[in-house]
């Protein structure tokens, strides 16, 4: 018997590390269950329902030679087109019969389906840095990402910025795409030395005494130039602010990894590797700076959280890092490593700047809260709902 009309939500990127995509469906899954207006809604995980999406998402990322593999079949281009195909269908079968359903997917892949579907896209970063992504996954949405905008009947996107090049480069209906912004969880906020102090004491780190990136390692996050910019800071500046690196290694990041590895013998830098969701507020927090270089994102959700934790930001001229910083921060060409070092050295320096960064940086965050997001999107959901 076909369920009473709802929606129907794609919860297949529910699983640790939670980034990007990860973290926008676990936040929305968690607002949709709190958010009295919603929609009955229904959880699709790889083609099997589930009642309890969210159980065991946050759980540290698995290591070894079975996430090593998964890896490696991932950047394989017919592996990865096989996975995809498996997917859809898996997918279609559950969803046979449930036509009077609003079907949302949270990423470009949306399974052929007959009923009303919305689809989020976060970036279109595949597109214009191919050379930052395994050829699989390249690939893979080439041949997706055209089926996906034929299919989908709305479009969200998380920038105005990524919605301009849906309209400008694809032709899409501007009818079609509503851009709504992530958020910024509540727990990110600035805080007192005191507060700070068992973070810092667990990672060998001093409030104020340190810049920041958090960002997984692969090549598109720019962290090799980050760290060239950095040495290039006076010593006594340099010394006094080692960069500090949050983020497990990701796709290509063998080079990343070594530049890394040098800067650390140089006593630079330091890498965290992951680090547990309940430390990255106060890490935020007691950064002097947050430094986000990055060639490309269709949001930047790292440089929202610095900005409510208090934090200066400096992050690149990316169209929709812009957008999200609304001034806030300062922004330098990406690939331009002395100008980057000189935004660092000016971010670290200029207290007049730093005091209006902060300033700026939280009245910005006020604004952008994943509460809104959820309203904004559950209010989406019943003017496309099947009547």
């Amino acid at each position: 018997m076909t369920a009473a009309p709802g929606l129907i939500l794609a919860v297949d990127l529910l699983r640790p590390p939670l980034t990007g995509v990860g973290r926008y469906t676990f936040e929305l899954v968690r607002g949709l269950q709190a958010h009295p207006g919603a929609p009955a809604t229904r959880f699709l995980r790889n083609g099997r329902w589930t009642n309890d999406p969210l159980a065991g998402a946050e759980a540290v990322a698995p290591t070894g030679p079975g996430a090593r593999l998964r890896a490696r079949l991932a950047a394989h281009p017919l592996a990865a087109r096989v996975h995809r195909q498996f997917q859809h269908r898996r997918a279609q079968r559950a969803l046979h019969g449930m036509e009077d359903h609003l079907y949302h997917a949270p990423s470009l892949y949306l399974p052929p389906f007959s009923g009303p579907s919305v689809v989020t896209l976060h970036d279109l970063s595949v597109l214009h840095h191919p050379d930052c992504h395994p050829a699989g996954r390249v690939r893979v949405v080439a041949r997706e990402l055209p089926r996906t905008l034929a299919r989908a009947g709305h479009l969200i996107t998380v920038t105005e910025a990524i919605r301009r090049e849906l309209i400008e480069d694809h032709h899409v209906s501007p009818g079609r795409i509503t851009a709504i912004h992530n958020g910024v969880d509540p727990g990110f906020h600035p805080r007192p030395a005191q507060d700070l102090a068992p973070v810092m004491a667990a990672h060998g780190l001093r409030p104020g005494g340190y810049i920041l990136c958090v960002a997984t390692l692969e090549p598109r996050k720019n962290i090799p130039r980050l760290i060239r910019a950095h040495g290039r800071l006076p010593e006594p500046l340099r010394q006094h602010h080692p960069l500090v690196l949050a983020g497990a290694p990701g796709w290509n990041s063998g080079d990343i990894v070594d530049a890394i590895r040098d800067a650390t013998r140089q006593g630079r830098v330091r890498h965290l590797r992951y680090v547990p969701q309940d430390h990255l507020p106060a890490l935020y927090a007691g950064a002097a700076l947050m430094a986000y270089p990055s060639l490309y994102e269709g949001f930047g959700l790292p440089v929202l959280e610095a900005m409510a934790s208090g934090t200066p930001v400096v992050t690149s001229t990316d169209p929709a890092l812009v957008e999200v910083a609304h001034g806030a921060a300062l922004h330098v060409s990406p690939r331009d490593t002395a100008a980057l070092s000189a935004a660092l050295e000016r971010a670290l320096e200029d207290r007049c700047w730093r005091e209006a960064a902060r300033d700026r940086g939280l009245d910005r965050a006020r604004q952008l809260t994943w509460s809104c997001c959820v309203e904004r999107t559950v209010q989406l959901y019943h003017a496309l709902m099947p009547r």
